[in-house]
């Protein structure tokens, strides 16, 4: 094995401690290759990450966890996490009043009272019982062979539904998953979500989002992963890291760039699609304006999505207050917090002049765009001894980065095994 100038050698290096950087390492590990983890951040998890601010527990842009996920429920003991769920369903808010949507599969009662109060009619009930059964029982080759990649509100055309309840259901709600509002995404995207979220329970950690990179981490062995060691040039031989103590060389065979902003700085060849963003306002109460775990969305689509977390998680604020944090599509501009807030008076039927901004959290590559025909999954090798792996080389979700940190590490295997 090659060293560096510094005498550091590995069998790979990987280049970034978010979760498919993460899940490489330590499928790597597994196969008892020498790996070093390299992240240029003050903690791992990339995009996933949770911070304190006055004693609230804030998540860097809303996130939400689903213990449907494959890779999550192979890798992860859930235990640790100390989830804690949301309610099945969500409230909309039509611009007159606020209706429940409640999954017909799991809540039927409920279901059928949202047909009496005008939120859907009993075509798009069956539809949407048809469409549930379909993508949480059918088995996944059956799926994947399914013809065609349309965009998801072409796709929820051909299943039957109504425009009216395309409009009053499907895009306020699927706008905070997709990160834009045209119901453009790719229809297999869609699907694999839908199947997420009718075979999984959608939680919360008690200690934000960041607990699940992190509990990722502390399986990997002590010393594999070096933060605030930012990586500045891929040599011949390995890396080159930068950081306070000056610049040094790691040898490795191996070199896995993990995530988009990394594989933009590091791999000139490697295509990084567009990315969506979105911007998430903290906002602290004296009192709960809504007394459940429950997700409200709005049709005038004035914002994405909104919930009072410390009904999810108490802890999430000091005692007496109440967290509520709500999602926006895009960037924060001048003015559109007064916005928000003017909207979220009227959905949650409340005084939220005295609400405090506690923060803003813009995140900028949030999620990637994923228009009909985009591979859900590219294979990791980009050139000899390198490959990237991330959510844009998969789908733009916590499986997706798993998935493709995991195929990174059996594509790096199987090579050096080769040589």
């Amino acid at each position: 094995m090659r060293s560096g100038r510094d005498g550091e050698s590995y069998d790979v290096v990987v280049v970034g401690a978010g979760l498919a950087g993460l899940a490489c390492a330590r499928d790597l590990r597994a196969l008892g290759l020498r790996v070093r983890v390299l992240e240029a951040g003050d903690g791992v998890g990339g995009r996933m990450r949770t911070d304190r601010i006055d004693g609230c527990v804030v998540d860097r842009g809303f996130q939400v966890f689903n213990t449907a996920y494959p890779q999550v429920r192979r890798r992860l003991p859930l235990r640790g996490l100390r989830l804690r769920p949301f309610t099945p369903g969500f409230l909309v808010h039509t611009g007159e009043r606020r209706l429940r949507f409640a999954d017909p599969t799991r809540a039927p009662r409920q279901a059928l009272s949202g047909l009496s109060a005008g939120l859907a009619g009993p075509r798009d009930l069956a539809a949407l019982a048809a469409l549930t059964g379909w993508d949480a029982l059918a088995p996944a080759g059956l799926r994947r062979r399914r013809s065609g990649d349309v965009s998801t509100r072409r796709a929820l055309a051909r299943a039957g539904f109504s425009d009216d309840f395309v409009e009053r259901f499907f895009r306020p709600f699927l706008s905070g998953v997709f990160l834009e509002d045209e119901l453009a995404t790719s229809s297999r995207f869609f699907h694999l979500v839908w199947r997420s979220m009718a075979r999984g329970t959608i939680c919360l950690p008690a200690a934000g989002v960041g607990a699940v990179p992190e509990l990722l981490a502390s399986t990997l062995p002590p010393g594999t992963i070096a933060l605030e060691s930012p990586v500045t040039e891929l040599t011949d031989d390995g890396v080159l890291v930068g950081g306070a103590g000056g610049e040094r060389a790691l040898a490795a065979r191996a070199v896995v760039v993990a995530g988009p902003a990394a594989a933009t700085r590091l791999l000139p060849g490697e295509a990084v699609g567009p990315y969506r963003s979105v911007t998430t306002y903290y906002h602290l109460a004296s009192r709960s304006p809504l007394r459940e775990p429950t997700l409200v969305t709005d049709v005038r689509r004035r914002f994405a999505n909104s919930c009072v977390l410390t009904e999810v998680h108490p802890g999430h604020a000091p005692r007496g207050h109440a967290l509520v944090a709500t999602s926006v599509l895009g960037d924060d501009a001048e003015g559109r917090e007064r916005t928000v807030r003017a909207a979220l008076a009227e959905c949650y039927e409340a005084d939220t002049s005295g609400w405090e901004r506690l923060t803003v959290r813009t995140v900028s590559d949030a999620l990637p765009v994923m228009p009909p025909g985009l591979p859900l999954s590219r294979r990791s090798r980009v050139a000899p001894g390198r490959y990237a792996c991330g959510d844009h080389r998969a789908t733009g979700s916590v499986q997706g980065a798993l998935a493709s940190g995991a195929r990174a590490a059996r594509e790096v295997a199987a090579d050096l095994a080769g040589r």
